[in-house]
């Protein structure tokens, strides 16, 4: 077991699953865990690889994503601080059935399935913790399916920004800003499109103000992309 990082024990507490513990219980985990750092465009797991660690973004966004036989990617989910990522493959021991990989920089924490299932005897509550934290993910892969089949391609990209700024953005005077780097190429392939339709429907959204961009960021008028929606 590794010393108590101060790190390791504030991403406990900020996910959903070992949120639950007390003060006294997450430091104790939290010697299970060890911290990694990855730069941008790292793998940190690749589609295939033995499912021998179960990780939670400290720093950073990663994202989960498939190779399709056509040479594309798909985008699945994008990883933020305090999300577990890989968690299934290592619970039903079976090999990762996505590549993560880093956005940015990233710092990750990970335990070994065989300290994580012995925590999970010694804490029951996290195994009910973590079947609500995937019966939610499901529920969300299930909506983005959905979308994928029924919704026009400027009403997903619109869905997903407003997600997005949801869950990582900050307020910027009348707009949302996303707060990491995020490509029209990474848009496209999370909504399931080229990548010039993507280019064409940001425009769009650009010259109608629902949409700007401003060092590397993208801003969104979050009453703007509502009220799309709407209509």
């Amino acid at each position: 077991m590794s010393k108590k990082d101060p790190e390791v024990i504030a991403t406990l507490k900020k996910s959903r699953v070992f949120s639950c513990l007390t003060q006294a219980e997450v430091e104790k985990v939290s010697a299970f865990f060890e911290k990694l750092e990855f730069k941008n465009n790292d793998h940190i797991f690749m589609e295939g690889d033995p499912s021998d660690w179960f990780y939670i973004v400290a720093k950073g966004q990663v994202k989960v994503l498939k190779h399709t036989v056509m040479g594309k990617d798909i985008i699945l989910e994008l990883m933020s601080p305090g999300d577990i990522f890989g968690g299934v493959a290592v619970l039903d021991n079976r090999p990762f059935p996505a590549t993560a990989q880093a956005m940015e920089k990233v710092t990750a924490i990970r335990i070994s399935r065989k300290d994580l299932l012995s925590i999970m005897e010694e804490y029951p509550i996290l195994k009910l913790e973590t079947v609500k934290y995937f019966s939610d993910k499901l529920r969300d892969a299930h909506e983005m399916l959905k979308n994928m089949a029924t919704e026009r391609v400027e009403r997903r990209v619109a869905s997903l920004l407003l997600k997005l700024s949801e869950k990582v953005g900050s307020r910027e005077g009348d707009y949302s800003k996303i707060n990491f780097p995020l490509t029209r190429q990474e848009i496209s392939e999370m909504v399931g499109t080229t990548v010039e339709t993507c280019i064409r429907t940001m425009s769009k959204f650009q010259k109608q103000g629902m949409v700007r961009s401003s060092k590397n960021r993208i801003l969104i008028n979050v009453d703007g992309l509502k009220k799309f929606l709407r209509n």
